[in-house]
């Protein structure tokens, strides 16, 4: 199901590119990310050509949740612990700018996206200690924090902490009208960097700088994205007869309930989980119960997913894509928190290649490495990528396409190859190979999603084979004689 955003919300069309064009900087990726940096790229002078492989902000920017805030789960008492007290001033000082700078482009621009100032909390039901420490690190870093146990919620907390000064949007009408004004290219899938030159399915751009948001970076190497980062999924409820709630709420442990208001709705999100480590207790089945048990008169009017990407640290990525790759830029893992990363990163991005020293860079650096706060997640990462293509080589599945029953979906043995089969409920099977075109992976079934996603990287698929989600480039092959020839006349990507 769409997002209410996307429900709402007619974005202007773009053609795709035909041929060969110039520009100071060509921007990859469509999304939240690509379409601030061209766009503050073209208040300081300088030319961008945004290349989107589908529609812009089809991806992650249509299905966030759309909260403006540089209040990021407990956050600042880790970035003091692990990097220092300058390193967490600088991200703290990046994401109130963010939030600053879009009051500013829409009050500049007279944008109708629903803008709001409001409070943002993140609660602890039972433990109010790590809330007190976060609350006094955040005043130490500048902010108007407050700790209490007042708030909308259904429930009571044992502590939250308040970060005044915070904001939340629709964010499709946002962007949008900054969209309008760009030389954007739809349709286009960038397929290579060579030598100042992105090269699509449908023509070429020259640029002496390029900026890749493609949400996962596309390019394996050099940089090595899919070491440094994975894909967590997450998922959103928006409710009607439900409470009308002013601020913005968190839990600060993990597949706790987040919330806030829109007009008279409230979304309700959570039921978070790895990519392609959907299980018992992930996805919507818990915002439903939750809301029946806090909102017993709503009714659920949308639902939607969320796809973000995590890096092996916490902090986002944007800066130069590699020592080794010059004149490329890379703007990526933004966690849960995509609107104020975006905006932090276009910032800075847009103020370097204009030949402006960004006193967030170091902050950002992809060539950061802080081994203490990097362990746990490269070890992490390493160990899920490792799992998923030994089950791809090892795990022989027992059976056959007749046991997958009719709204189900599974690996089989078909024909001697594993072969994922779903069947729909009036009992049409779809059978697509499990290995993820990425890195060979194994698939696993979302059975919320009907999709297949991949465990190591995030890659995901539809029941039919497309893509839905980088970093893969292609979807999985059909195992049906007319599937097959379709791919070899329409292979995405």
């Amino acid at each position: 199901m769409s997002s209410i955003w996307s429900a709402e919300t007619k974005l202007p069309e773009f053609a795709p590119l035909s041929g060969c064009k110039t520009a100071d900087v060509a921007v990859i990726g469509g999304g939240a990310a690509g379409i601030l940096t061209a766009y503050l790229l073209g208040l300081q002078g300088a030319s961008a050509v945004v290349l989107e492989a589908d529609r812009i902000l089809s991806g992650a920017t249509k299905n966030t949740t759309a909260k403006i805030t540089a209040q990021h789960g407990l956050i600042y008492s880790r970035l003091i612990r692990k990097f220092g007290l300058d390193f967490a001033q600088g991200y703290a000082q990046a994401n109130r700018d963010a939030i600053a700078k879009y009051a500013e482009l829409v009050r500049q621009n007279q944008i109708g996206c629903d803008f709001q100032e409001c409070a943002a909390f993140c609660y602890d039901r039972e433990n109010p200690e790590e809330i007190e420490r976060e609350t006094r690190d955040a005043e130490r870093l500048g902010f108007s924090a407050l700790f209490t146990k007042q708030t909308e919620l259904p429930f009571p907390v044992a502590g939250a902490v308040r970060f005044g000064g915070q904001a939340r949007f629709q964010p499709l009408a946002f962007f949008g009208v900054l969209a309008r004004g760009l030389t954007v290219f739809e349709h286009t899938r960038a397929r290579s960097i060579e030598n100042g030159c992105v090269m699509t399915d449908r023509g070429r751009v020259d640029a002496p700088h390029i900026v890749v948001a493609t949400h996962f970076p596309f390019l394996d190497r050099p940089g090595y994205y899919f070491v440094r980062m994975y894909q967590q999924r997450s998922y959103v409820l928006a409710l009607e007869n439900a409470a009308e709630l002013s601020d913005v709420y968190l839990d600060a442990k993990d597949g706790g309930l987040s919330f806030r208001g829109f007009r008279n709705l409230l979304l309700l999100g959570g039921g978070g989980h790895r990519c392609g480590k959907f299980r018992e207790g992930c996805g919507y089945a818990p915002l439903r119960l939750a809301a029946r048990e806090y909102y017993p008169q709503s009714r659920e009017l949308f639902h939607w997913s969320a796809q973000d990407c995590m890096t092996a640290d916490g902090v986002p990525y944007a800066g130069r894509y590699s020592s080794v790759l010059p004149g490329v830029y890379v703007a990526t893992g933004f966690q849960k928190w995509g609107m104020t990363g975006s905006m932090a990163a276009a910032m800075l991005l847009s103020d370097e290649l204009c030949g402006k020293a960004s006193p967030y860079a170091q902050v950002f650096s992809p060539q950061r490495f802080f081994p203490a706060a990097c362990a746990a997640g490269f070890a992490s990462n390493g160990a899920h990528a490792v799992a998923g293509i030994a089950k791809r080589i090892f795990y022989l599945p027992a059976g056959g396409p007749e046991k997958i029953g009719k709204g189900r979906a599974g690996v089989v043995q078909d024909q001697g190859e594993k072969t994922g089969i779903y069947r729909d409920e009036e009992g049409n099977a779809f059978a697509v190979t499990t290995k993820c075109p990425h890195l060979g992976c194994e698939l696993s079934w979302n059975p919320d999603e009907k999709s297949w996603d991949c465990p190591c990287h995030g890659s995901r698929f539809d029941f039919r084979g497309n893509l839905i989600d980088n970093p893969a480039g292609k979807g999985i092959s059909r195992k049906t004689p007319e599937a097959a020839e379709e791919d070899a006349e329409n292979q995405s990507f």
